[in-house]
């Protein structure tokens, strides 16, 4: 998933934007989204004591290109890549939802799953993925990342909050909860940076553990310093900063 240079026309905020004790829960469609897009601020938080935890809604069956590997044996690699890369930036709660990795839609099934993390483990911050494509990248508008966003943006309003949604979730324990934050990642929309400089070691270590995409080679490092050197200049940061961009939405 290729992070957005946030547009020039748009004022940002660099706000590390957590304190000791916020919880945060992640969504994104496939192992290594959320480790491209935001696992600085990730590091970044959780150092600062908050609570992260992560929601994978596919296992990534469908990813890397060797084809003598089958599919569940695919997936099973790739949720033991991602629970590596969570713990190199702090996070030890991983859930996997198991959808089919290329065939994700915003559907009724998938929101109420959302929603059902999302009251269980009851976050004051949600990070998802856009749901807009980009014309003009296409290539970072993956349908089912799209499809993540949009489910998590409608779990986190309505749903999460509004006991008829899902009112099974009702009978297993779970009460409403309004989230006060949604924070999109890979968004020209974005208003507001976290200087991660001194977490990109630790971001950078997150995305090694993803060998099975091709993530250990020696482009991935360049890579990262370009889009992330961009985002930090487009905020006003000094020469050498390293950044992670998001647009924040107040839903509460």
């Amino acid at each position: 998933m290729a992070p957005e240079t946030p547009r020039r026309d748009r004022r940002l905020t660099v706000d590390v934007g957590t304190s000791a004790g916020t919880r945060v829960l992640v969504v994104s469609a496939h192992p290594d989204d959320v480790d491209f897009g935001a696992a600085g601020s990730v590091a970044t938080w959780t150092a600062a004591g908050a609570e992260v935890a992560y929601c994978i809604v596919t296992d990534g069956q469908a990813g890397g290109s060797d084809r003598s590997i089958s599919r569940e044996e695919m997936a099973a690699i790739r949720r033991d890549e991602q629970r590596a890369a969570a713990k190199e930036v702090g996070v030890t709660e991983v859930t996997f939802l198991g959808f089919l990795d290329g065939q994700l839609v915003p559907s009724l099934e998938l929101r109420a799953a959302l929603t059902r993390v999302i009251r269980r483990f009851r976050p004051e911050r949600v990070v998802a993925q856009s749901p807009e494509r980009n014309w003009d990248r296409l290539y970072a508008s993956h349908p089912d990342h799209l499809a993540a966003g949009e489910a998590a943006v409608c779990a986190v309003y309505p749903d999460a909050r509004n006991p008829f949604a899902h009112p099974e979730l009702l009978s297993e324990g779970l009460e409403p909860h309004v989230v006060p934050e949604l924070w999109v990642m890979a968004t020209e929309r974005a208003d507001r940076v976290v200087d991660v400089t001194e977490a990109f070691p630790r971001k950078l270590a997150a995305l090694r553990c993803h060998r099975s995409q091709g993530t250990d080679g020696d482009h991935v490092e360049p890579m990262l310093r370009d889009w992330m050197g961009s985002t930090a200049a487009a905020a006003g940061l000094g020469a050498g900063r390293l950044a992670e961009a998001f647009h924040v939405v107040a839903t509460a």
